[in-house]
């Protein structure tokens, strides 16, 4: 109850933005409620923005997605920042000398909010800078530039001069930064908030952006202004090293999606039970049956998925490998898609009450399109899957025949199989265009399969009736609850 007490207070006191001091000195500064501060230690005491890449310990990635999926049912907008600092310490682990300087701060469990130079704290929190307004999802089209001073080079100090039209957590201690250098095209940049002398750093917040949802977490529009950083990676790769920190962020947008489902659900299922509509508890109606049984399977089968995901993180197998390459976008864009669809029919299981600021289902119901639009839209996760595919044919062959091997003697999972398997014979333009229905059936594959593996066998048996079934998908609840035990369902889903 206090966890979600916390999330209210801080979704409802919004971060502030204090540009200038009493004395006209700029400081861009974000004020938080108290509670945003308190959730943000509470993830971090808990080992979970370092522990996948602080020891070797089998397991360590399902036991971050494990602690994340909690964290991320209870209040998401705490995540933006913390999945950005996990996702950009393997980057720093390849600089020697900016890790020196922060690899202890970012493996520590303690929380320290502080607005001070790095050197002066204990712990850290990174985000990123990529997207500008002329470009969106184009990061080719970047104009932002960047200058060296001396030398130039891996290692070597610029001062960059641009803007950023989503600038994620601008009171991040540093963030990584996307800008063009002289000669060698786009690259990549440490960027603190303070300079190593103890100044401020010249990044000018605009303003904070007025979202619809992921209301407690402040993202912004920045200008720089000459504003130092140091070179990460080789000049001209900015992209490809971005995209590694972007790759991590995408997995804990599955995760994240997958989490608000859950949370969707399990308030659908309490409410229904209790909630009484012509003589009858509205969980015992036909019809509420069927929408949330298929709620229950949809949520379990993005757990699944996510979860799975997360492990092949851990491994360096060709099935690992093909995981982590093609199924990473593929989840995103389906699990962060049935998020959107599985919020709005939670709340509307409340009815009126569920279209009122007063409980969580408005959060959720606004939180959920964040996941499939950042990091990259549906269809450029869509584009990442096909051209993944394209480049990396052996990818396609590894990870189908995994599915394959996963789906034993099901005829109906091995014929899907085959037909995925046939689609990519088509010619890469003819391809292309069916990137939709192909990742969406990929994914729904991997969760039958992944689910007939794991999950009790009345979990895996009604997921395949109703999945492959051809009037499934338009809306939820278009299933038959005489067909699959609703009872064992939603029990499983949430015990009485």
């Amino acid at each position: 109850a206090d966890s979600y007490a916390k999330a209210d207070l801080a979704n409802r006191f919004l971060p502030e933005l204090k540009t200038f001091d009493a004395r006209g000195r700029r400081v861009d500064q974000v004020n938080f409620h108290p509670a945003w501060h308190e959730l943000l230690a509470r993830y971090r005491q808990a080992g979970l923005i370092s522990s996948p890449f602080r020891d070797n310990a089998p397991g360590r990635w399902a036991a971050w997605a494990a602690g994340f999926y909690m964290h991320a049912q209870i209040e998401a907008g705490t995540l933006c920042p913390s999945t950005m600092t996990l996702g950009a310490i393997p980057l720093l682990q390849r600089e020697p000398a900016l890790w020196a300087q922060v690899g202890d701060k970012l493996f520590s469990d303690g929380y320290d909010p502080r607005d001070l130079p790095i050197a002066q704290k204990s712990a850290i929190y990174l985000g990123m800078g990529m997207t500008e307004k002329q470009g969106g999802s184009d990061v080719r089209a970047n104009q932002t530039t960047a200058t060296p001073v001396g030398a130039g080079g891996r290692g070597g100090e610029y001062l960059l001069r641009g803007h950023k039209w989503f600038f994620s957590a601008p009171m991040c201690d540093a963030h990584l930064v996307v800008a063009r250098t002289p000669e060698d095209g786009l690259a990549c940049f440490f960027v603190p908030r303070w300079r190593p002398d103890g100044s401020k750093n010249a990044i000018h917040i605009q303003r904070l952006k007025n979202k619809v949802g992921n209301k407690s977490n402040s993202s912004s529009e920045v200008e720089f202004h000459d504003a130092w950083g140091v070179l990460m990676g080789e000049a001209g790769r900015g992209i490809p090293t971005i995209i590694e920190m972007a790759t991590y962020t995408r997995l804990t947008c599955v995760l994240g999606s997958a989490a608000m489902m859950r949370q969707a659900l399990v308030q659908g299922i309490a409410y229904a039970r209790q909630r009484k509509a012509f003589g009858y508890a509205l969980a015992q109606q036909p019809l509420m049956r069927a929408v949330l049984s298929d709620m229950a399977l949809e949520s379990e089968a993005a757990l699944v998925l996510g979860m799975h995901l997360a492990e092949a993180y851990e491994h360096e197998t060709p099935e690992a490998q093909a995981w982590h390459r093609l199924m990473t976008p593929a989840a995103k864009f389906w699990v962060c898609k049935r998020a959107v669809e599985l919020t709005g029919e939670a709340m509307e299981v409340f009815g009126g009450n569920g279209y009122v600021e007063d409980g969580i289902m408005g959060r959720l119901f606004r939180e959920a399109p964040v996941n499939s639009i950042w990091e990259g839209s549906g269809n450029v996760m869509c584009l990442d899957v096909m051209r993944g595919i394209a480049r990396q044919p052996a990818h396609a062959e590894v990870l189908l025949a995994d599915l394959m091997r996963r789906a034993g003697d099901d005829k109906t999972l091995t014929q899907e199989a085959l037909a995925l398997s046939q689609m990519l014979q088509r010619k890469p333009e003819e391809l292309e265009g069916t990137g939709r229905q192909f990742t969406t059936r990929l994914c729904v594959l991997a969760q039958a399969c992944l689910l007939r593996q794991y999950a009790p066998e009345h979990v895996a048996q009604a997921f395949v009736a109703t999945r492959f079934s051809g009037h499934w998908g338009a809306v939820t609840g278009l299933v038959d609850p005489s067909a699959i035990d609703v009872d064992r369902l939603l029990e499983r889903a949430l015990p009485v």
